[in-house]
């Protein structure tokens, strides 16, 4: 059993309450504000300060609550590791970025998680920095984004390369070409991923390795969504440019054409990141023999 001042600590973060931590603890008010003075003092720290009516992370409190959810995430491993090995089951919590979670590498998870029994797989989606941070603290097992992983603190496989394409509504002036150039796509009306996304960042970098800048592109709209891009896209919006993976079946279907972008290297990879003591090796390979077969 873990000291419940670390759990006092993670839901007064997560609520930004005292009186709402408690509530959901079921302890006292005062019980929380002693959890939280008692860990001040003993890290010597100051965790929270006040401002206005909110009550928000110091600077050294911030590191405070990530060490804590480190210690949290090992304990709950060491508690599923331990539990599964009784029981003969295993819950594996994955990280995937959202372009990731919209093409084939979902559809490989489900089919193993339905084959193997006892195996439970949880989805986790976010940004490629908010899934790193979460493996780094343990409350993931494994992620699978798009785009480099680079980090000396997990370690790292390519899963797939794949190309950022164009897509158009069959209807689009530009669905009858071969390709298209950055220049006609640059009056598009744009429907693209987050910048701070792996495809919005290789996106933005081929653009400037042109001698472009994104701003000069008519970018009317920014979503997270792949599902959400497509939509837009299919009712004529505008065009995207995203992962071919992302939309195969909407291709195969003839619901959207893609497109290569002409003289820039649009080529993404798949990386899967865990980290050094992960315990799940067995599924890992075989999830990966699984992917590399059917794609």
């Amino acid at each position: 059993m873990l000291d419940p001042k670390l759990y006092s600590l993670l839901k007064v973060a997560e609520t930004g309450s005292f009186t709402q931590a408690a509530k959901a603890l079921n302890l006292t008010q005062p019980a929380v504000s002693q959890h939280i003075k008692a860990l001040e003092d003993e890290c010597n720290v100051k965790i929270f300060e006040r401002v206005g009516n909110r009550i928000i992370l110091t600077r050294q409190g911030d590191k405070v609550v990530e060490t804590a959810k480190t210690i949290l995430g090992i304990y709950k491993n060491m508690l599923n590791e331990f539990t599964g090995i009784m029981s003969g089951t295993q819950e594996i919590n994955i990280g995937i970025t959202h372009t990731v979670e919209s093409n084939r590498i979902t559809e490989v998870l489900a089919r193993y998680a339905s084959e193997n029994i006892g195996i439970t797989i949880r989805l986790f989606t976010g940004t490629p920095a908010k899934i790193r941070r979460k493996l780094k603290n343990y409350e993931l097992n494994l992620a699978i984004v798009d785009g480099s992983f680079e980090d000396s603190m997990l370690e790292t496989r390519q899963l797939d390369v794949d190309q950022l394409v164009v897509v158009v509504d069959p209807s689009h002036r530009l669905a009858a070409k071969k390709s298209v150039s950055l220049q006609e796509i640059k009056n598009e009306k744009l429907i693209l991923r987050l910048p701070e996304s792996g495809t919005g960042n290789l996106f933005k970098s081929s653009v400037e390795s042109a001698d472009l800048r994104l701003d000069e592109f008519n970018v009317i709209l920014e979503v997270d969504n792949i599902a959400t891009i497509k939509d837009l896209v299919r009712r004529g919006y505008g065009v995207s440019v995203i992962a071919r993976s992302a939309c195969v079946d909407e291709i195969q279907k003839r619901k959207l054409v893609a497109l290569p972008i002409e003289n820039i290297n649009l080529t993404r990879v798949v990386s899967v990141a865990y980290a050094p003591n992960f315990p799940y090796h067995q599924f890992l390979e075989e999830f990966i023999n699984a992917y590399q077969q059917a794609y």
